[in-house]
């Protein structure tokens, strides 16, 4: 198959995280299981902060809508709000949830992972002299996950690579949209006040690659090794970001 050749743009260059910056297991097998772990010593914690019952309420009345669809969540007990938290918490995890509420206190979670020094940010070796050679050509590096912004920033200033939110100029999370939805890109475009030709969204999920095109923002397929989705296969593809604006 004959590639599209590479846009000659790129003044914003919008990465995914999962599969495209980081490896999707430290995801799933280090992030995921210790904030699973940790919420309900966290709520206990943190219970009186509004912050967090402002989550926790967000939690509450998504599990109301989701009892009256019928998706038989765990029962939310008024009486017992951090048990109640703790099983849809859990509930929502196994499903792989992209609720904003969630991944606010998923990330809340985090920072004291992150902090004691028991989770370090992994990234790919290729992602900081990326990074400092889009900086050095005048590109802007954004970035747009479904992990809430706090989340983001702290895989990225505590990583594996050093303190890369030097080269970020800025954070998108599901509080814009969502990522397999047009309008999100939409509205990244107009907040970062550019063209959305400008714009070259980098991911390795299809669906979203999908939503960004239909935005009028360019997209290339990161397809690293065990990472790929195969329903991508027609996209703009690069294995490793030396590849792209070489």
């Amino acid at each position: 198959m004959t590639q599209p050749s590479q846009p000659t743009g790129g003044r914003i260059i919008l990465l995914d995280i999962e599969g495209t910056t980081t490896p999707k297991a430290f995801v799933y097998q280090t992030l995921f299981p210790y904030a699973g772990e940790h919420v309900r010593d966290y709520l206990l914690q943190h219970l009186g902060d509004s912050s967090v019952r402002l989550a926790i309420d967000g939690l509450q009345q998504q599990n109301a809508a989701d009892t009256e669809a019928n998706f038989d969540p765990p029962l939310w007990w008024n009486t017992l709000p951090v048990n109640s938290t703790v099983a849809y918490v859990h509930w929502l995890m196994d499903r792989d949830s992209k609720l904003p509420a969630l991944k606010d206190l998923q990330g809340k979670i985090l920072v004291d992972g992150y902090e004691s020094g028991q989770l370090r940010g992994e990234v790919y070796p290729d992602v900081r002299p990326a990074f400092e050679r889009w900086t050095r050509q005048g590109r802007a590096v954004c970035i747009f996950s479904s992990g809430s912004v706090l989340a983001q920033k702290l895989l990225f200033s505590l990583s594996t690579a050093g303190d890369l939110t030097q080269f970020i100029c800025a954070y998108f999370d599901t509080t814009t949209g969502g990522k397999q939805e047009a309008a999100s890109y939409s509205c990244i475009a107009k907040e970062l006040a550019a063209p959305p030709k400008e714009i070259w969204f980098v991911s390795d999920a299809a669906e979203e690659l999908a939503a960004a095109r239909a935005a009028g923002v360019e997209t290339v397929l990161c397809a690293r090794p065990g990472e790929c989705d195969p329903a991508a296969a027609d996209c703009r593809k690069v294995q490793s970001f030396d590849e792209v604006f070489p």
